[in-house]
């Protein structure tokens, strides 16, 4: 369903089910349907789902020049007031949760409820940085060599060689999000720190214990910079919506339904 955002651009986002609204925001090189499809389901039998997607992916144009955090935040605001009635609980992963808290941030009557998977607050760590260059690289240099090197990053040594060579062929197949390039570039500009503090929504960060592109360390640091949120920990890669669907899909239904939220601390200490 596409809707005209101010910037100009077309926002396309599917809807599902009946209820509360629930929005959920996709990842880097990933789009609404790659990200949250298999998930979708299993979230919309009391919910109305609604996934856009944001500039560089699915349907949705990005004017030109350099992609930025306003008009990915701006997309995901007008699908979600288009898509629901009232408040909504918003799930963001990766880019998504970086969106997801800005949308928070910004709109506090607009979200309920917030889940933030596998974010980051800033992107001056050094080992955050090198990894999502050498992605970016690597896609402008070598395209063949990319549909390896983000599998590496992206997901657990254990998860990928249970894959098996077909399954690890299969994975490579698949194409990154047209915007994907510019997407990264802004994951390399990404600083949100002075807006956390400004969330109100009850939250949920959820990092991934063995994640090798936004080390675990980043999402701790989200919790700790967001005063209303729990935080809890997945034995998963940086995809944990590939690695772990079931278990987050718990989590995620968990922390929606209660009725209370904020002040927790980290699953793991």
């Amino acid at each position: 369903m596409p809707i005209t955002h101010a910037s100009g651009t077309k926002v396309h986002y599917a809807i599902t089910g009946n209820g509360p609204g629930l929005v959920l925001v996709h990842g880097t090189s990933l789009d609404a349907a790659t990200n949250y499809g298999h998930m979708v389901e299993h979230l919309a039998h009391d919910r109305t789902v609604i996934a856009p997607d944001y500039a560089g992916s699915g349907s949705t144009t990005a004017p030109p020049g350099v992609l930025t955090l306003d008009l990915l935040v701006d997309q995901v605001a007008a699908a979600a007031r288009d898509g629901a009635e009232g408040p909504v609980d918003l799930v963001g992963f990766s880019l998504g949760a970086i969106v997801a808290a800005a949308v928070a941030a910004r709109h506090p009557g607009l979200v309920r409820r917030l889940v933030l998977i596998a974010g980051w607050t800033h992107s001056e760590d050094p080992r955050l940085r090198l990894g999502l260059r050498v992605w970016g690289e690597v896609m402008d240099t070598a395209p063949d060599l990319a549909s390896a090197v983000a599998p590496l990053l992206a997901f657990s040594p254990a998860f990928l060689s249970g894959l098996g060579s077909e399954g690890l062929a299969e994975l490579r197949s698949g194409k990154p999000a047209p915007g994907t390039r510019r997407q990264i570039d802004l994951d390399l500009r990404i600083d949100i720190r002075d807006e956390l503090p400004r969330i109100t929504a009850p939250t949920l960060v959820i990092g991934c214990a063995l994640d090798h592109l936004i080390p675990v360390e980043n999402a701790r640091a989200l919790h700790e910079a967001i005063t209303t949120s729990d935080y809890m920990e997945i034995e998963s890669g940086h995809v944990v919506v590939f690695e772990k669907p079931m278990e987050l899909i718990h989590t995620i239904r968990a922390f929606l339904d209660a009725g209370t939220g904020g002040g927790g601390h980290l699953a793991s200490e």
